[in-house]
């Protein structure tokens, strides 16, 4: 098995694929999980906070079939797998972008499968914050919105952040099985030419090219969090 993996000419016609084919492929990677992980920030972060500030003893209680209601949406769109999710929002990608195949098309079904995720992590970084701290701010007249813009969210930096990259680099995990609907990128490259070909070699470079933007990602994500933690700064 190996050696046919490793023969010359599965090398070279690896090679040939990766010179061809492997940069296109990380920019599309790349630019549909940046995509994806900005409008799932979008989404995500004001249900995070509602999730925080809305509960019957947070800064700005929401009537509790309200409150029950967001959190029963997150919770279902967190327990749906992606492949099925992918396929169960083809109306609506086809709707937004005017197809369901393609690069630019995937992204829609990430955002929809991220968001409810990074609401949640939101939502534990927030609930990470010390309560005396809202507690002095409620004491000192604060609105709700100042407590939240001004207490919370700046408090929870080096966590949203931290959070932000584990979403980050889930999202890149996601985006490589968009491959199997037609979505571009590394995920596209290894079904097709490893998968359904059998050129295991280009599977494998793929995988390794994944990892590799994993490790970046996780490395940038945890130097800006550490920087922005001020219990490291005394």
């Amino acid at each position: 098995m190996l050696e046919k993996i490793f023969a010359a000419e599965a090398v070279a016609e690896a090679l040939e694929i990766f010179k061809n084919e492997f940069p296109l492929a990380v920019w599309e990677t790349f630019y549909v999980t940046i995509l994806a992980t900005l409008f799932a920030c979008i989404l995500g972060l004001p249900l995070g906070i509602l999730l925080v500030a809305g509960d019957k003893n947070g800064v700005l209680p929401l009537p509790a079939w309200l409150y029950n209601t967001i959190g029963v949406i997150v919770n279902l769109l967190r327990s749906v797998p992606f492949l099925i999710l992918m396929i169960m929002v083809f109306p609506l990608t086809r709707l937004i972008i005017g197809t369901t195949v393609g690069t630019t098309a995937s992204i829609v079904p990430l955002t929809i499968a991220a968001f409810p995720f990074i609401a949640r992590l939101v939502e534990t970084s927030l609930r990470e914050v010390d309560p005396n701290i809202l507690e002095a701010a409620q004491s000192m007249g604060c609105t709700p919105m100042q407590i939240i813009c001004k207490v919370m969210l700046p408090e929870s930096v080096p966590s949203l952040i931290s959070n932000l990259t584990i979403a980050i680099t889930t999202i890149l995990g996601y985006s490589a099985m968009s491959g199997i609907i037609g979505g571009g990128g590394l995920g596209k490259i290894a079904i097709n030419y490893g998968y359904y070909r059998y050129r295991y070699l280009v599977m494998l470079m793929a995988v390794v090219l994944l990892i590799l933007m994993v490790q970046i990602f996780q490395t940038v994500g945890t130097a800006i969090a550490v920087k922005n933690d001020k219990r490291l700064k005394h």
